[in-house]
């Protein structure tokens, strides 16, 4: 007696998306929590072009392939997801909003987008509650300059990880960076009818660092980021995972 194929085939539009030779990467890159923006071109059209077919292929992993308003692309896992999750840190939410609040300024214009680490640091003392980024390296409201140092350090890691995530574009070898569209997925709570820039700043006042639940932005990278920072401050954690 022979065995019935119960298995559907495969829609042709997903076999060709699947068999292109840049998928592999891409679909890593995914998973990983990557944003893909329209400055990573082949990447980007090929989300275009699949996008309805790779969506319906992700929610068989129980997640779902978003494209944001601005255009840029990233997968969003349910909590029963087969995908990883784990969410960033206060800090790296707050120097995402720094980010975004640079993209909707007159300066990344004036700039060409480019900016540096030190200025993306000024920034943020300039703009957030300096007592209360003091309490994310020392537990204190009050800073020495080496307290300072090891804040500017905390960002540089922050930003390591938001570049991971397609967050911003690094420029040549040292601190310079093109900030990205995809730092809109940290102002998703500024799209209403009031002034983006400003809206987004009081946020940052307010010290309004962290996304809705639902919003969590997916970061499967930060484990070895994690494993090299625990080392030298075990005694500060800087990222809730979740299942």
């Amino acid at each position: 007696m022979s065995s019935i194929n119960t298995e559907m085939p495969m829609p042709e539009g997903l076999a060709k998306a699947i068999a292109n030779p840049l998928f592999p990467a891409l679909d890593s890159a995914l998973r990983a929590g990557r944003h893909i923006a329209s400055e990573d071109l082949d990447n980007h059209a090929l989300l275009v072009e699949f996008e309805q077919e790779l969506n319906l292929f992700y929610q068989r992993y129980n997640a779902e392939l978003v494209r944001a308003p601005e255009g840029f692309f990233y997968l969003r896992p349910r909590s029963t997801s087969l995908i990883r999750r784990s969410v960033l840190s206060e800090l790296d939410m707050l120097v995402g909003k720094v980010l975004c609040f640079l993209y909707l300024s007159p300066e990344r214009l004036a700039q060409e987008g480019i900016f540096t680490t030190q200025e993306l640091f000024d920034e943020l003392m300039a703009l957030a509650d300096e007592k209360k980024l003091m309490k994310l390296v020392t537990h204190r409201a009050s800073g020495s300059d080496l307290d300072r140092d090891k804040l500017f350090d905390k960002v540089k890691t922050s930003l390591r990880r938001l570049r991971r995530l397609g967050m911003i574009i690094p420029i040549g070898e040292g601190h310079k960076f093109r900030v990205s569209e995809a730092t809109f997925r940290f102002g998703a709570d500024v799209r209403t009818g009031e002034d983006m820039q400003d809206a987004q700043l009081r946020l940052i006042r307010d010290g309004e660092a962290v996304v809705h639940t639902q919003e969590h932005i997916q970061s499967s990278f930060l484990d070895d980021d994690l494993h090299e920072e625990d080392s030298s401050t075990q005694s500060q954690p800087t990222e809730e995972q979740t299942a």
